[in-house]
This record gives C-alpha cells, sequence and structure tokens, in this order.
C-alpha cells in the first residue's frame, strides 16, 4: 500500500498562506494521488484559529472535492492538530461523558459522523473517498507511526506562545511534562488550552496574539529572521526618523528584557525553557522535544512521521543523530503547505520551511520525504496582494 502524508495545511487563514486553497497550486498534490491508495492529511488541516468554523469549512470545501475527485473511492484519513483540535472536540467531550471511558490509545479509527459535525461535512464533500478519522495518531505500517506531533509542546524548551500555555496548564494542574507516559497525559494538558482558543474565534475574528502574527513580529525582533513582508514598513521607518527610533528602542527593550523573562518563567516553574530563538535551535529543540514524545509513549524505534513545526526533514546535510529521538524513534517531518514569509529567505526550495513537503510510506522501503513545491517560485508562493 503506497500511503502519501501531508500535514499542516491551514485551509482557511485569513492571512492567505494556505497554498491549497488556490486550485493552480493543489494540483502538485492532486496529481500524487493518481498512485496512491491512500492520503493522510496529519493535523492542522484547517485554520480555526483566526476566525469562525464556518468561514474555513467554506473556503476548504472546493479542496475536499478535488481530493474526493482524485482518490475515487480509495481512502482519505484525517487526523487533528492544535489548530484544528476543535474537530475531534466533540467526540472528545462525549467521550468524557461515559462512566468511565477507557484509556485513549495511540490510534483510534473513527467514524467522522462519530466525532463532529464538522467532519461529517467534509467526508460529505470528499465523496466518492473513504473518510476515517485518526486520533491521535494512525498506525501506517507496523513499524511507521504519524500523528500531528501538537505533543511536543509539552517538552519544548523556545519560549512559543504555544509552550508558555501549556506549560502554565501543566503547572496549574500539578502535572510536570516530565512525569507524562501516556496520550491521556498530553491531551489534559492541551485540550483545555484548545478549547480555550477555539472559543475565542468561534464568533469574530482574532487578534495577533492568537492568530501567531504578534510571535511572529517578536521572534523576527529577537534576529530570528525578516521577510520581504516587511519592505513596506522598513521603508516607512527610513521616511520618518521618529519611526525609526520608537522601533529600535522596542526592539533594544525585547532583546534586553527577554533573557530576564525566560528566567522567571523558569523560576515560575512553567519552564524549562532557553532564551535561544535562533533557526538552529527552533529545529534542534523541536527535534528533541518529539523523540521524547515517542519516547514516553513508547514507540520504540518506529519511524515517526509528524508535522507541527513545518520543518521539513530529514534533508541531506542534516544531522541524523538529531532525527533520532532517545528511544531510538527515527523522526520524518512533512513540513507544510503554508507560504511562512519569515523563514523562506534567499535560499530558494532548498529551504527546510519551503512548502508542499509530504511522506511517502510504501510495503517496504523505509518513509521518505518529497518536496512537491520545488519547482514554484516565491513569486508564485507568495500569497496574492489584495
Amino acid at each position: 500500500m503506497r500511503t502519501l502524508i501531508v500535514s499542516d495545511l491551514h485551509v482557511g487563514s485569513n492571512t492567505g498562506i494556505d497554498l491549497l486553497r488556490r486550485p493552480q497550486l493543489r494540483a502538485a498534490l492532486i496529481e500524487q494521488l493518481a498512485d496512491a491508495d491512500r492520503l493522510v492529511l496529519l493535523g492542522d488541516v484547517l485554520e480555526l484559529r483566526h476566525g469562525p468554523q464556518r468561514e474555513a469549512m467554506s473556503a476548504a470545501r472546493p479542496f475536499f472535492e478535488d481530493l474526493g475527485r482524485a482518490l475515487d473511492g480509495r481512502e482519505l484519513v484525517v487526523a487533528a492538530g492544535n489548530h484544528d483540535h476543535a474537530l475531534v472536540e466533540p467526540w472528545l467531550a462525549a467521550r468524557g461523558a461515559e462512566d468511565e471511558p477507557g484509556s485513549l490509545e495511540l490510534e483510534q479509527l473513527l467514524d467522522p459522523r462519530d466525532v463532529s459535525p464538522a467532519l461529517a461535512k467534509i467526508a460529505e464533500w470528499a465523496a466518492p473517498a473513504r473518510v476515517r478519522v485518526a486520533y491521535p495518531g494512525l498506525w501506517v505500517r507496523d513499524d511507521v507511526y504519524a500523528t500531528h506531533g501538537h505533543y511536543l509542546d509539552c517538552h519544548l524548551t523556545v519560549p512559543t506562545l504555544e509552550r508558555l500555555t501549556v506549560g502554565a496548564m501543566s503547572r496549574l494542574l500539578g502535572r510536570p511534562a516530565s512525569g507524562f507516559a501516556a496520550v491521556d497525559d498530553y491531551e489534559a494538558m492541551g485540550a483545555p488550552v484548545f478549547a480555550w482558543r477555539d472559543a475565542v474565534a468561534r464568533d469574530a475574528h482574532t487578534g495577533a496574539a492568537l492568530n501567531g502574527l504578534a510571535t511572529v513580529s517578536a521572534w523576527r525582533a529577537l534576529g530570528g529572521g525578516s521577510s520581504d513582508s516587511d519592505a513596506a514598513a522598513v521603508r516607512a521607518r527610513r521616511r520618518d526618523p521618529r519611526a525609526r527610533l520608537r522601533s529600535a528602542l522596542r526592539r533594544r527593550a525585547l532583546v534586553a528584557g527577554f533573557p530576564l523573562a525566560v528566567a522567571a518563567l523558569n523560576r515560575a516553574g512553567v519552564g524549562p525553557l532557553r532564551a535561544d530563538v535562533s533557526g538552529d535551535e527552533l529545529r534542534r529543540a523541536g527535534l528533541a522535544a518529539m523523540g521524547e514524545v515517542a519516547a514516553r509513549l513508547g514507540l520504540g524505534d518506529s519511524h515517526v512521521v509528524f508535522g507541527h513545526t513545518h520543518r521539513t526533514g530529514p534533508l541531506p546535510g542534516d544531522d541524523e543523530r538529531e532525527w533520532t529521538g532517545r528511544g531510538g524513534a527515527r523522526l520524518l517531518n512533512c513540513g507544510s503547505w503554508t507560504y511562512s514569509a519569515i523563514f523562506l529567505d534567499a535560499a530558494g526550495p532548498a529551504n527546510p520551511y519551503w512548502p508542499g513537503g509530504a511522506v511517502l510510506v510504501e510495503d517496504a522501503a523505509p518513509p521518505r520525504v518529497l518536496r512537491l513545491l520545488e519547482a514554484r517560485t516565491r513569486e508564485e508562493l507568495a500569497p496574492p496582494q489584495p
């Protein structure tokens, strides 16, 4: 069986970065389905943190209809991540209402109609594909496990907003991540945080603090990167000395205060965190955290396919030791199908954050990373200007 796995589509984003909303770009994925027996959408399929679910669903309908026609009776598996956790929340809530629900396993395979109205609607749009829901992951093969990867935030040392919120929840409930050993432990920390954010976005568009733009701005100010999208703002600051001075002072204050803030969070028991937001640290810390999840969930030396961090790999030149978890798990990341300008520099398609990543799993060979948008230019991928 040939299984194609993609992650982090974020269809319905109100920032225009979701490439699969555009027919000319999703053609690269559709073409791959001609030889696939199964397609797995490995979480963050929809962007449900930017605004009402109805808007993301409306934006995603043509994509799912195209998938259904391309698969034509073959299997489509949908998993949930942190940005679309609301898709599985109704099932989790109903399950929790039982007298004594059993423990969550690594794989729950479900009929979309039993999970949520939104997933039932997606299954209807994707007909004649056969749609199933997998949560929190799927055994693609006896030695290949796929999951979105949002559990890694519980062990991340980079102080992202997601890491801080699950860390605060862990501290509040008195359940440190150092003691986690099962799916239920991770759900207990993440699900309340996700539910709160979903509730905020349910009826209105969210602001920068929740849709990720504030985090990107802070990361850029701390020296994490720059992007072409800043060009207009840079030109404006050059023309206005006062704006230039204000920007410099804000950046200086943020850079000076950041290590102090991280130290305070560590003292408060939210850590362990490190005051390093470099690209190398994002990669290293994300892989170490996912390897920790794999070890705690008992995945052994299986191939573990995930997304979440949007960093495709392993790629040529990557250190294979970083891509091996402490318990022996062999990690692979699908990357994303979003245009994240802050990560896309002049390196072009060789950049590990270049969108269009996928992982192909066949019957016997090791899973391998594919890059389906390598032939596209930045101009073709960039969000259309309003």
